[in-house]
C-alpha cells in the first residue's frame, strides 16, 4: 500500500528513455507549451488566488457593515465569502474573478465539457486547507487538481 500511494505522490515516473519524458509542463495532457491552453504558471496562480482574496474581504465587509454577517469573525466571513464565490464561479463559467482578470481558465482533463459542482467543490475544499495546493507534478498540477482530474490554464 505504501508503494502505491508513494507512486501517486511522486507523479508519473520518469523513464531512462529521452521520448517518454516531458519538454513543458502539460505536454502530457496534450496541452500547447505556451500560449492560450497552456498550463498557468504558479506566480499567475497565486496572484489569482489574491485577487480573489481581496474581493472576498470587500464583500465580507461589505455584509458585516450592513449587519448581514452572523459569523463571529470578518475573517472566517471572508473564508467563507472566497469558497462560495469560488465554487459557484468555477461550476458556472470555469474560472474565478482572480482568475477572470489573469486570464486564466479551470478545466476538466478528462474530456468532460465543464468541471461540474461536485469537482469545483472538492477542489476549493482542498485549495481551502493550502497544503494540497502547495506540492505539484511535472505539469505544474497541484495535488488539488490531481485530485479533481482539473488543471489551470491560461485563456
Amino acid at each position: 500500500m505504501a508503494r502505491t500511494i508513494g507512486s501517486w505522490l511522486s507523479g508519473p515516473s520518469q523513464s531512462d528513455d529521452p521520448g517518454q519524458r516531458s519538454t513543458y509542463p502539460g505536454e502530457r495532457l496534450g496541452l500547447p507549451e505556451a500560449g492560450p491552453g497552456s498550463i498557468a504558471r504558479f506566480g499567475r496562480r497565486i496572484a489569482a488566488l489574491l485577487v480573489d482574496w481581496l474581493i472576498s474581504l470587500g464583500l465580507a465587509a461589505l455584509a458585516a457593515a450592513f449587519g448581514w454577517v452572523i459569523l463571529s469573525n470578518l475573517q472566517t466571513s471572508q473564508l467563507v465569502v472566497w469558497f462560495v464565490l469560488g465554487v459557484a464561479s468555477v461550476r458556472l463559467f470555469g474560472f474565478t474573478p482572480g482568475q477572470l482578470v489573469l486570464g486564466l481558465k479551470v478545466v476538466s482533463v478528462d474530456n468532460r465539457t465543464h468541471v461540474g459542482t461536485g469537482r469545483a467543490l472538492a477542489r476549493s475544499l482542498l485549495i481551502t486547507l493550502v497544503i494540497p495546493a502547495l506540492f505539484t507534478d511535472s505539469d505544474l498540477r497541484g495535488l488539488h487538481d490531481l485530485a479533481t482530474k482539473t488543471a489551470v490554464i491560461r485563456r
